[in-house]
């Protein structure tokens, strides 16, 4: 009847009520038939009859309902019916949870097929299902580790952290630690919600991509530090023969390309020196020692070694710092961060302009700003900016003084710090680099005290 016309549907009940009169005039008959029986009292025996039949069947389809293999004997009239529209429905469920079944199935062994170990987790933590690639990095165990919290089974101490501030922000996070299975390799766990408070946790084996890096990074430290001893010898000789490039004196027609030859062995010595302290950021940045630093005084003090360059003496300062404000950081790097932005403040805008700082409190926790009032970056070169070598104008010359790291060395101290840098650029108008910095890295005044 499920799936009957309402008109097929109004004939079955209708003679189910044929029926019912049919079967109580019979009874009414056999009351004036039969002496001493009475019309009312056949009528009572009849809707009797009538009555325990129907629970017959209603029987019958509780205990289908409730032990669905005990399937109900053949009805009769609309219980017929009932009967055969409850059995295509369940027919149709059956061939609906075959379906699904499938489709989890195939899901389940296309997951298992992929590099990268895949974790169901349900809204109180718990494992719901992992992939073959998960137990093997994350060194679950099949069927003993559903169910439980994931938390307890990765003993990390960053990692209980990473999943309570995912579950707080909803938002997709990624975090690197060693794998349970091997301390030695290294895996990027990445955390996405979806559903209904669930999360999928995925884990990738990053362990090549590191050492490449690790590999990177030595090379680079290692060549860097090689081309310190003849740079310095070029320097010395250079250093000589300037002294003797005077008006009068023997190499006075090599003034000019002594000087240039100079400048030159000065801007390859910048570059050395910045791609080895890029190579320590990166290697050695997190084991570096942290303590409270007083941001404002240091700010103070870097402003006043920019004033008294070359460069820095050509523009004017505007330092707004709030002195009870504290960081806690490594100072090397946040004095790193601050040089590089006041240094590409001062190169790249022109003489006579104000280069602002402020350092402040922020909804987000503290921010250091640097602004100028240079030519601005266009919208398409702001994402490159802290790639390594990368310059927005191609064309720009090498005696500019920038070695194209400066940000790449920001933008790791940024990292490190758990915080973000924000580039605010309109041409035309001047650039501001922005330094957030989270609530957990501020410190105030009175706390830095205790």
């Amino acid at each position: 009847m499920m799936n009957a016309p309402a008109g097929e549907i109004r004939r079955i009940w209708a003679r189910a009520m044929f029926r019912l009169l049919v079967w109580l005039g019979l009874w009414a008959l056999a009351g004036l038939l039969i002496s001493g029986l009475g019309i009312t009292l056949a009528l009572l025996i009849g809707l009797s009859l009538y009555t325990a039949g129907h629970l017959v069947f209603a029987y019958q389809l509780h205990r289908w309902l409730a032990k669905p293999r005990i399937e109900p004997r053949e009805g009769f009239g609309v219980w017929q019916e009932i009967y055969t529209e409850l059995y295509r429905l369940k027919q149709r469920n059956r061939r609906r949870k075959r379906r699904l079944k499938d489709i989890v199935s195939e899901f389940q062994a296309s997951t298992a097929a992929l590099p990268d170990g895949a974790v169901v987790i349900d809204a109180r933590g718990r494992i719901v299902w992992f992939n073959e690639a998960a137990a093997a990095l994350l060194k679950l165990r099949a069927g003993q580790d559903n169910g439980q919290r994931i938390a307890n089974l990765i003993r990390h101490p960053r990692f209980a952290n990473f999943m309570a501030a995912a579950a707080i922000d909803g938002d997709t996070a990624e975090l690197e630690i060693p794998s349970p299975a091997n301390e030695t390799d290294t895996v990027l766990l990445r955390i996405v919600p979806y559903g209904d408070r669930q999360r999928l946790l995925i884990a990738r084996d990053i362990s090549e991509q590191k050492r490449l890096e690790f590999t990177r990074r030595d090379f680079v430290a290692n060549a860097s530090h090689e081309l310190r001893t003849p740079l310095t010898v070029l320097r010395g000789y250079l250093e000589m023969m300037s002294e003797e490039a005077g008006a009068d004196a023997a190499l006075a027609d090599w003034q000019r390309p002594i000087r240039e030859m100079e400048n030159q062995s000065a801007r390859m010595g910048h570059l050395i020196d910045s791609l080895l302290r890029l190579a320590r950021l990166e290697g050695e940045g997190l084991q570096q020692r942290q303590e409270n630093i007083d941001v404002s005084a240091l700010v103070t003090r870097l402003v006043e070694e920019t004033q008294r360059s070359a460069a820095g003496a050509a523009h004017r300062f505007e330092v707004v710092a709030d002195e009870g404000l504290a960081l806690f950081g490594r100072p090397g790097e946040i004095e790193s961060v601050i040089t590089n932005l006041l240094g590409n403040a001062v190169r790249y805008s022109a003489s006579d302009t104000v280069v602002r700082i402020t350092w402040a409190s922020s909804e987000q926790g503290a921010t250091l700003a640097v602004s100028d009032e240079g030519p601005g970056i266009a919208a398409e070169h702001i994402p490159r900016l802290t790639e390594r070598f990368y310059r927005v104008d191609a064309g720009r010359r090498a005696t500019d003084g920038g070695t194209g790291l400066g940000l790449a060395i920001v933008k790791h101290g940024v990292e490190h710090h758990e915080s973000e840098l924000v580039i605010d650029s309109t041409p035309g108008q001047g650039t501001t680099f922005r330094v957030v910095f989270p609530q957990q890295r501020v410190v105030v005044a009175s706390e830095a005290a205790t």
